[in-house]
């Protein structure tokens, strides 16, 4: 079986966290802050934290164009809540210099659930996780954006009711995995196993291409 390297973008947020639940989901995980350690893995994740910190690190040390580079090449993408911001090829509430890497073709409003003290949990059910013995997804949502629009390559995974309206909360196009929530937070790995078997299944697809074994 393919274990995939996949780096996690460690300048700010959940780091830790993500690093250890890809681990258990089967990964070789690691961090990545220099730009050539974007070329090293074979994806990456993008984690919570703050979305504005986040870009703005990101520039300072030149790591947002190999990141955009390597997205447009295919490399699979997953970003959780500030790291769907991030994804997202459209910012709403953003700040006035706020980029985003890109890729995801959806419009998302950040903070839309409120302010920390607005956090808060429930089970949602996640179109193509594995089946846990039909137990739900707790979902953990800290000052989570919503998705408001999805653009026709976009598959709706979850959406969840809020204020009397239902909103997106987990969204895949191709090679790219966004959540509003944090499953880093908890012991729930399903989300980060499905985001490294998509890795895997993909990696299998261009080393068979290539002609070669897995490694």
């Amino acid at each position: 079986m393919v274990t995939p390297r996949v780096g996690v973008l460690a300048l700010q947020g959940d780091v830790r966290e993500h690093v250890r639940a890809l681990t258990l989901a089967g990964a070789e995980a690691v961090l990545v802050r220099r730009p050539e350690e974007v070329e090293a893995v074979d994806a990456l994740v993008l984690p919570g934290g703050e979305s504005t910190t986040i870009d703005r690190l990101s520039r300072v040390f030149g790591l947002r164009e190999p990141v955009r580079r390597r997205i447009a090449e295919g490399m699979p993408v997953y970003g959780s809540c500030a790291g769907m911001i991030l994804l997202a090829d459209r910012v709403l509430d953003g700040h006035r210099d706020q980029q985003t890497l890109g890729g995801l073709d959806i419009t998302v409003r950040r903070n839309a659930f409120g302010r920390q003290v607005d956090s808060f949990e429930c089970d949602l059910s996640v179109s193509g996780l594995p089946d846990d013995h039909g137990q739900p997804y707790r979902a953990v949502f800290i000052r989570a954006p919503w998705v408001e629009q999805v653009g026709a390559g976009v598959e709706v995974l979850a959406t969840v009711e809020h204020g009397g309206t239902s909103h997106v909360v987990a969204v895949r196009q191709g090679s790219l995995l966004a959540t509003s929530f944090h499953p880093e937070m908890t012991e729930d790995h399903r989300v980060h196993a499905f985001f490294v078997d998509l890795v895997r299944a993909q990696s299998g697809s261009r080393s068979d291409d290539n002609g070669e074994g897995h490694r």
